[in-house]
């Protein structure tokens, strides 16, 4: 930082901690304040989107992964029992094929359609915070020398140079933050207006992802019912199967070994 950089950065300090004890008047803009209050809310949701929709993939990824260390288990607990119905290997297959098809088809897609257009529509909010950033900084600077041309109309200095002086300094000062806060007042408003249409194609691409994962799904584990023996399948179709359920633990109970369970 330079040296003119660092004595703006204190003469700012200095006014701000002078408007907190009444020393230096405060402009307010409150037409404005509510433009920008209206872009933190969307970037704060905007940035959440970002987070949740990564994090969508990362759980499909999961998700598949636990399912196939539950196939894998639920093979070696059937062990030959499964065999002979093919039960257990069908279903290891299907969640094997859903991760190795499905859910590799569905990231190349997902990452253009909806993670990069989200990605880079908040890249955009470091350069307008920065912006922001300026325009309360020149802020401060007009506030600033607003309370120095006070001050002088009030308690004439001895050099009749210095009142002059100010007021040029304030009206500059004053141009450049009013050239700032009409910008940010004028666009603010239109990048809040564009997060709809530009969002629109990456929200339905996101619904069609989620169906077309859902439906594949669907289908291999329609395939693993085949396996079910009928009176299974019959059972579950007529909801008698938890006194299925029921009717095997009562016979487990009467093992002797199982007894007191």
């Amino acid at each position: 930082m330079s040296w003119a950089g660092f004595k703006k950065n204190v003469n700012r300090a200095t006014t701000q901690v002078m408007m907190k004890t009444g020393h230096v008047e405060r402009t307010n803009d409150r037409d404005y304040e509510v433009e920008e209050r209206r872009y933190r809310t969307m970037e704060a949701a905007a940035n959440r989107l970002q987070k949740e929709a990564k994090g969508y993939l990362d759980s499909l990824r999961a998700m598949t992964a636990s399912q196939m260390r539950i196939a894998e288990t639920i093979d070696a607990f059937y062990g030959d029992a499964g065999t002979k119905d093919g039960v257990s290997r069908s279903y290891k297959q299907a969640v094997e094929d859903l991760d190795a098809e499905t859910i590799k088809a569905l990231d190349g897609p997902y990452r253009n359609t909806v993670l990069e257009p989200i990605s880079r529509f908040c890249a955009y909010f470091p350069d307008v915070n920065e912006c922001i950033k300026k325009r309360n900084h020149k802020l401060l600077d007009y506030d600033s020398m607003r309370a120095k041309v006070k001050k002088l109309v009030e308690k004439p200095d001895k050099d009749v140079t210095k009142l002059p002086r100010a007021e040029r300094e304030a009206e500059m000062a004053k141009q450049a933050y009013e050239q700032l806060n009409e910008q940010l007042f004028t666009e603010l408003p239109q990048l809040i207006d564009l997060r709809v249409p530009y969002l629109d194609p990456s929200f339905e691409a996101l619904v069609k992802i989620q169906l077309r994962f859902c439906a594949e799904a669907y289908s291999r584990m329609a395939q693993v019912q085949q396996y079910l023996d009928a009176d299974t399948r019959d059972q579950y179709a007529n909801g008698d199967l938890d006194n299925r359920v029921e009717e095997v633990l009562q016979e487990i109970r009467d093992l002797s070994i199982a007894g007191t369970v």
